[in-house]
């Protein structure tokens, strides 16, 4: 295996780089459901609830799950290696979006690519917090997390492009294998992430915690240190995915008691998802949030008992907590307006396809890239002068976006709302950067990748489960998709009030991480 180095300033330049064209296809591949939405809605008979699931909650449920294990396998593996991996299995599985022909085989897909993006993330965060200095983390994150939005420009455009241009040329039916647009749009996004995988996987893996002063001498030995990375994972593994929760406590000695706790929280988990199915509709959306519910209280079992001190430092830092759920309510709003905006311009305002993918992609692309860009040079820039700078980036966030939503939802000019769209993308993207920097300031370099997956883990359910899944149960309750998405700004307050609370206790977590 590869040892560990120093890399040069270049090389990390040109590291930061590739990991960005990776996270470009990451959000490629995730976005490309938005712009599709209304012909696959019409090719396959589902409702505005059941797209809402397969954007958010059968891709994120299961990308927060293999996030925890991924990111401890991150920790202790190659994760450059790792990242590849990822990159070559989801995008396999984006291609096999394109052979769907039900709800059910289509979920399944989207599971798959849920499961292999979760690689990404966790690796990258601790990777870019290995190849860049402190000072520059909430910046070099920021311009990783680009990616985003650069991504899910390329997939409006992309997706709006093929799909019309395809069906267009075939309108008799005469199309190739009898593919579709929309399909073929999911092979056109697929196909890239193999060869790109290959070029990932020469990256060089830097020292562990080599940017900080205080590294641990015992990383040294780089991610090959651990004699059995892959059993770690495994062990990770059986402490979030039901039913082996149960297994994994009685193995690691937790004792009756716990076990006793965790059948508690599994039976109220279960009550609670059987009075929203039954009350809701969609059962698949909420026993899918239930697995991720109780997989996150397993997991956060198994690590009190595994790793006291990262437990410490993970869940019980006040900071991390608020901010955890202030970012979360941020990413609520943020997908389940931004997912669905492209439907909207083509069901309510009668834009094309080809025509809201062309602008609409072009817009997020460039005013994402500058929002989160400018989010996190912001946060890096104003910390010296304000420790808790990035946490009030956050809450600019979420007070921007605000009156250019409900504009861009409420002026009758298609013109204008195009333009509007560029400043709820720039103002809401910025947050992005500092939520992911003050996860990784405030845990040890050995818990970086870990921390980020348990970070993704709460983003990913409160976020990308619950927020287009709402807004479009809300869009079929009421018949209107333009109150439901106004609806979704009320989570922006609450994100207000949380981020508040964590700066509140920053500093003193600060000094209590430099103690140990």
């Amino acid at each position: 295996m590869r040892e560990p180095s120093r890399t040069s300033p270049a090389y990390a330049r040109y590291a930061l780089g590739l990991l960005v064209v990776v996270y470009v296809l990451n959000f490629l591949d995730r976005q490309i459901l938005s712009i599709l939405a209304e012909r696959i809605k019409a090719d396959l008979g589902l409702s505005d609830a059941q797209i809402g699931f397969l954007y958010g909650t059968a891709f994120a449920v299961f990308y927060a799950l293999f996030g925890i294990p991924l990111g401890r396998l991150a920790d202790l593996w190659v994760r450059t290696r790792l990242i590849a991996l990822g990159l070559g299995f989801w995008s396999l599985m984006t291609a096999s979006s394109a052979f769907a022909r039900n709800f059910l085989q289509l979920s399944a897909a989207r599971i798959g690519v849920g499961v292999g993006e979760a690689s990404a993330n966790p690796a990258a965060y601790a990777l870019l917090s290995d190849y860049f200095p402190p000072a520059r983390r909430a910046t070099v994150l920021a311009i990783y997390s680009s990616g985003i939005y650069i991504g899910a420009g390329l997939g409006l455009f992309i997706g709006g492009l093929i799909a019309e241009r395809w069906d267009a040329a075939f309108v008799a039916g005469a199309a190739p294998f009898g593919l579709r647009g929309w399909q073929v749009a999911f092979l056109a996004v697929g196909a890239p992430g193999v060869p790109l995988a290959l070029w990932v996987s020469t990256l060089r893996e830097p020292r562990r915690g080599q940017s900080e002063e205080h590294a641990d001498a015992r990383l040294a030995g780089g991610a090959d240190a651990h004699p059995h990375p892959f059993r770690e994972f495994v062990r990770e593994l059986r402490a979030v995915l039901p039913p082996f929760t149960l297994v994994h406590l009685a193995l690691i000695g937790a004792g009756w008691g716990a076990i006793a706790r965790n059948l508690i929280a599994a039976g109220a988990i279960a009550a609670a998802t059987w009075m929203a199915a039954a009350t809701l509709g969609t059962p698949p959306q909420w026993i899918a949030l239930g697995i991720g519910a109780y997989a996150a209280v397993s997991w956060s079992q198994a690590l009190a008992r595994r790793d006291p001190l990262a437990f410490d430092m993970i869940v019980r830092t006040p900071t991390l907590r608020y901010a955890a759920l202030g970012f979360a309510l941020l990413a609520f709003a943020s997908y389940g307006i931004g997912f669905w905006v492209p439907p909207y311009f083509v069901r309510t305002r009668g834009v094309s396809a080809a025509q809201a993918g062309l602008i609409l992609g072009g817009t997020a692309a460039a005013a994402g890239w500058l929002g989160v860009t400018l989010g996190g040079i912001t946060a890096d820039r104003w910390r010296p002068s304000n420790p808790r700078a990035r946490l009030h980036v956050g809450v600019i966030a979420a007070l921007a976006p605000l009156p250019f939503v409900i504009w861009m939802l409420t002026t009758e000019s298609n013109q204008l709302a195009f333009t509007l769209n560029f400043f709820v993308n720039a103002a809401a993207s910025m947050w992005i950067g500092p939520g992911a920097t003050t996860v990784q300031d405030l845990v040890a370099p050995r818990v970086r990748a870990t921390a980020a997956g348990a970070y993704g883990l709460v983003i990913t359910l409160i976020g990308l489960a619950l927020g287009p899944y709402t807004v479009g149960l809300l869009s079929g309750i009421i018949g209107d998709l333009r109150r439901a998405m106004l609806l979704a700004l009320l989570a922006n307050p609450l994100a207000v009030v949380m981020l508040l609370l964590a700066a509140r206790h920053l500093e003193a977590d600060e000094r209590r991480l430099r103690s140990r």
